[in-house]
């Protein structure tokens, strides 16, 4: 069920601290006015920080829509929120349906339907325009951590559960279309880029590649040291991205006929804590960085290449569940492509400092602050 929101004081924008730079372009809620102050703008968000506060509960997750705008969150409270990305950044639809805390989001390709895991053992299908639930996926007997739907091909979902299975769906069925029996409780799933093996991670610290065609297990990969949390695939389907309790994040590499050490790179600097909260990971849409959630209360972001940390940001003030890159922002850019290819003609140094300036990331992320915040990065 959908239910529209009226804007009221708690839902709109919000200061994202008292004491601000005179860098910073700051939004006024008061008197909806814009002062445009310091360097140039990178992306197309009301001010360089915003907040999305509503939420009753813990936020577990939040994830942009495909078309970047407009993203949703959910977490203890059982609902689902949708804001706007642009402007006042409103509240504007409330789903509800889960009688448990929701775990994870997803939107599938096109961003026509939205997947949604919850403790209440059920899965959620909604219509992402009209926020009707379409299907609710039945099967699992205890709390279902994790969903991913397919990239390409048949409307395929996968899920984890505490009752130790990863299961196959079809939505276009009623019961699951086989179920995978892994031995310890699994806390995330995703496919891989061409839908026919499904990876899992759990609290038995190994990574599980399970093949739909053969319908058993055919690798694992081992390295982490305690549970994986969060799993989140590249855009190009090569490598995969976890998130663990041992307090690392790593990169596996995925492909077909890969080394036998398929771990290619690990970062530092993420923790988690005894409060034992999935914290996700997602990669940037092209590869350049990688994000995840933190039980410090900072947001974390490494270049993939030298695994260095690029950010650790500050102003949650409880557990960072989630990380989301946005999926095309900056906007802008594409005016900066065009005088980049102007400067290309006189010289190459030129083009590549007018790119690093102008390219920059939207991110997104969740907290048990109940709050939710979205900003750009350089």
């Amino acid at each position: 069920m959908i239910e529209p929101k009226k804007r009221g004081a708690d839902m709109a924008l919000v200061p994202a601290a008292v004491k601000r730079p005179r860098s910073e372009l700051v939004a006024a809620a008061q008197n909806q006015q814009i002062a445009t102050m310091g360097p140039p703008r990178s992306s197309s968000l009301q001010a360089p920080i915003m907040l999305l506060s509503g939420h009753e509960g813990e936020v577990y997750c939040c994830k942009f829509h495909p078309n970047g705008a407009m993203l949703a969150s959910a977490g203890y409270d059982r609902l689902i929120l949708l804001w706007s990305v642009y402007g006042d950044c409103e509240n504007f639809a409330t789903l509800k349906g889960h009688s448990g805390a929701v775990m994870e989001l997803h939107y599938n390709t096109d961003g026509s339907l939205l997947y949604s895991a919850s403790t209440d053992k059920t899965v959620c299908v909604w219509d992402s325009e009209t926020g009707e639930r379409v299907k609710r996926l039945k099967g699992h007997t205890s709390f279902v951590n994790s969903c991913f739907p397919a990239r390409r091909g048949p409307q395929l979902a996968c899920t984890g559960s505490d009752d130790g299975t990863v299961k196959l769906w079809d939505i276009r069925k009623k019961a699951s279309v086989h179920t995978f029996q892994n031995t310890y409780q699994v806390l995330s799933v995703t496919f891989n880029d061409t839908s026919d093996q499904i990876i899992s991670g759990g609290i038995d610290n190994d990574i599980k590649v399970w093949d739909l065609r053969q319908n058993k297990l055919i690798y694992s990969m081992q390295g982490h040291g305690d549970s994986v949390t969060g799993l989140s695939l590249s855009s190009e389907g090569s490598y995969l991205l976890s998130n663990s309790m041992d307090n690392s994040v790593r990169v596996w590499d995925i492909r077909p006929f890969a080394p036998k050490e398929r771990c290619v790179k690990i970062f530092q600097g993420n923790v988690h804590n005894f409060e034992k909260n999935l914290l996700r990971c997602s990669w940037s849409s092209d590869g350049s960085k990688i994000a995840a959630g933190s039980a410090d209360r900072f947001v974390y972001v490494w270049d993939t290449t030298s695994r260095r940390i690029l950010y650790k940001l500050p102003g949650h003030a409880g557990s960072v569940n989630e990380v989301a890159f946005h999926p095309e922002e900056p906007i802008g850019n594409y005016l900066a492509s065009f005088y980049a290819l102007l400067f290309y003609i006189y010289s190459v140094c030129y083009v590549k400092y007018f790119i690093l300036y102008f390219f920059s990331f939207t991110v997104l992320s969740g907290s048990s602050d109940k709050r939710l915040y979205m900003g750009e990065i350089q």
